[in-house]
């Protein structure tokens, strides 16, 4: 897995470095600004990006606003955003459009590093890694009368862990019940979400959580 990574942090940069090479991974370029990020990815082509949000000139939205025109160019380019805290339209502008490999991480995360590994090898995969936190507040400001009315609290809450990033089982623990149950719940969410049945599971997945995040 090639990397590049945008945070003008410089501690949180070089620890970011330092974790992914000691695990294997080969980051490519660590960038302090947008512009060098872009470039980056253009010249090393890596498989996965992570970027800060927050960055200069002006420390609101120039790292997302940089990923998600590196997705534009390079739509096979997978995006792991962090922030500091959440933030909903940041979010949906990034998986707006998209089919799948994005992630939107607190830094905090990061301190988990088994976590934030498993989430940055799920995004390198075509998954989805939302953090707990972002699928909690987006879930709160979702409207009744919205496109997913039609699902069950229920059916709701297994999709909320689904954005997540859980397995069928981890979302049977963290809920429990049986794998069948959760089978049934995640077949029930791809049929009223109209879903394509002949579309593979992992795909559906993504089409899901996205629906969930996106509207």
């Amino acid at each position: 897995m090639r990397i590049v990574i945008a945070e003008d942090d410089a501690l949180l940069r070089e620890g970011l470095t330092l974790l992914l090479r000691n695990e294997g991974i080969e980051v490519a370029a660590a960038t302090d600004n947008p512009d060098d990020f872009l470039d980056a990815v253009a010249e090393h082509e890596p498989d996965i990006a992570v970027v800060d949000v927050r960055m200069p000139p002006t420390f609101t939205n120039e790292g997302l606003k940089a990923a998600v025109e590196a997705r534009r160019r390079h739509p096979k380019l997978a995006v792991l955003v962090l922030s500091a805290w959440v933030e909903q339209s940041y979010a949906h502008e990034l998986l707006a459009g998209t089919n799948g490999g994005v992630g939107y991480l607190l830094k905090e995360r990061v301190g988990k590093v088994a976590d934030f590994l498993d989430s940055l090898h799920r995004v390198a995969n075509g998954g989805t890694a939302l953090d707990p936190e972002v699928v909690s507040q987006l879930l709160v400001r979702r409207r009744s009368d919205d496109a997913l009315s039609v699902l069950s609290p229920r059916e709701r809450e297994v999709l909320g862990l689904m954005a997540e990033g859980l397995s069928n089982a981890a979302i049977g623990e963290r809920l429990v019940i049986s794998a069948g149950a959760v089978h049934k719940h995640i077949g029930n969410v791809f049929l009223k979400l109209g879903l394509n049945s002949e579309d593979g599971s992992g795909d559906r997945r993504v089409q899901a959580v996205l629906a969930y995040l996106d509207h």
